[in-house]
């Protein structure tokens, strides 16, 4: 059976996301301010099945943004030393949902141990301050940039949706 391209360019670009999200440890996190400020942080994170988990303290703005309004967007970044070409660093950004979990449920006794198993002992002592939270982060539409003229859209599961560049960068001519 012969696939389409879209099929084709799933098949290519999806394990490249996977091995570049899987290479990143921290989320830049974009969330908003109650004066609607725009606020920019990071938080080390785990992807589970059903989103993205981050452990963060009420003391930090970030966690205050998020509890009065859990929209935000986040980005997954290259880093600069290993980038081929600081202008087209490769990129994975999101715009997400985020909600507080329990500590009592199900979802929060998944994600501990994952982190744990990520991150080590500093899960276990941070998790026991009252002052954190367990976040699940929820993508759902976002971008990934490969380099310059390789940017595609993709949904929460990265799953492509098409190519976002048509018909891509334009040389500035000259008039005589």
């Amino acid at each position: 059976m012969m696939m389409n391209k879209q099929e084709r360019l799933e098949n290519r670009l999806q394990p490249k996301i996977a091995e570049f999200r899987e290479g990143r440890q921290t989320l830049i996190l974009s969330t908003l301010s109650a004066d609607g400020f725009p606020h920019i942080s990071y938080a080390p994170f785990v992807r589970l099945a059903d989103g993205y988990y981050i452990l963060i303290s009420e003391i930090a703005e970030h966690t205050q943004n998020l509890l009065m309004n859990p929209n935000l967007s986040f980005m997954l970044l290259e880093d600069e030393q290993n980038s081929k070409q600081i202008f087209a660093r490769h990129r994975l950004t999101y715009k997400a949902n985020a909600e507080v979990i329990a500590r009592e449920s199900e979802s929060w006794a998944q994600a501990l141990p994952a982190l744990e198993a990520r991150f080590g002992e500093i899960i276990t002592n941070l998790s026991g301050l009252s002052d954190f939270r367990l976040f699940r982060i929820e993508p759902q539409t976002g971008r990934y940039v490969k380099g310059f003229g390789q940017a595609y859209t993709v949904n929460g599961n990265d799953d492509i949706d098409f190519v976002y560049l048509e018909p891509g960068h334009k040389q500035i001519t000259k008039e005589a």
